[in-house]
């Protein structure tokens, strides 16, 4: 008796599996700077505190990508620099059989949210190593970033007509 496998020529016509890998994820550049201590703690502590957030990536290999997620956040108390953190938390991903449109929103977006939260923690370490009170960085929406950068991206450049 002979058996029919029906569901073989079916597979080799679909389309390639989608896969998203997180190889490894690690600090790349840390710094922290407190430029008025000790004097900076006499201070009322009644800072304001400003955050940057920054984030590009580089393909390693055909289907490996780098994925840095960089974030400065700067504390004064009045016009003295209490401290100033500056946190480059990379990720190495794999990811295979996802099409062009989909790789921006993923390496743009899905990365980055996946890296925040050891960047986060980093900040929050460096800010109470330094001997200043927890520093909780809110969530952030990458996907609203995103968006707003290919909002920007594809403006066109407004342009003057002369006047004749």
């Amino acid at each position: 008796m002979t058996e029919s496998n029906q569901g073989s020529g079916e597979q080799s016509q679909e389309q390639p599996s989608q896969q998203f890998v997180l190889q490894k994820v690690y600090l790349k550049d840390v710094s922290f700077e407190t430029p008025n201590s000790p004097e900076i703690f006499t201070e009322k502590w009644e800072p304001t505190v400003n955050i940057e957030l920054k984030t590009n990536g580089k393909a390693l290999a055909a289907e490996v990508h780098e994925v840095v997620l960089g974030i400065t956040v700067t504390a004064k108390v009045g016009e003295k620099v209490a401290y100033l953190v500056e946190v480059h938390q990379a990720g190495v991903f794999g990811v295979s059989g996802f099409s062009e449109s989909d790789m921006g929103p993923l390496l743009g977006s899905y990365c980055p949210n996946l890296l925040f939260p050891f960047a986060r923690e980093a900040i929050s370490d460096l800010v109470t190593k330094g001997g200043f009170p927890q520093l909780l960085l809110q969530p952030v929406n990458f996907d609203a970033i995103y968006q707003d950068h290919i909002r920007q991206a594809n403006q066109e450049p407004v342009q003057e007509n002369p006047v004749h």
